[in-house]
């Protein structure tokens, strides 16, 4: 079980990645909203906001009225942001959830 220092700089990691293709990212998927990640094995949470094709504002802390939640296990968040786990394969095998409403969905899809 990763550890909550460990998400939180998954997470970073993250955020520099979109940072550093925010114009690519945008292109793809334009939205304006808050998000929440759950890490269910570890009773934690983290929250930001996606914006411009970029992930700001991370914080320590669930958030309730997020838009969009994700729920993942530790090890497999930081699989997801290295690249070892598919986020399609990720969805079908319930070691991720997401939700939203249809529309952020059909987004984020793009992402994919």
């Amino acid at each position: 079980m990763a550890s909550v220092d460990e998400c939180r700089q998954a997470l970073r990691e993250l955020a520099t990645r979109l940072d550093d293709n925010a114009d690519q990212v945008r292109e793809r998927v334009n939205l304006d909203r808050t998000l929440a990640c759950r890490i269910t094995d570890l009773g934690t949470a983290f929250h930001g906001r996606l914006t411009d094709g970029r992930l700001v504002d991370l914080a320590d802390g669930d958030d309730p009225k997020a838009k969009i939640a994700m729920n993942i296990g530790s090890d497999d968040l930081l699989a997801l942001v290295r690249g070892d786990l598919d986020v399609g394969r990720a969805l079908a095998a319930r070691r991720l959830s997401v939700s939203a409403s249809p529309f952020d969905l059909l987004k984020l899809r793009k992402l994919l």
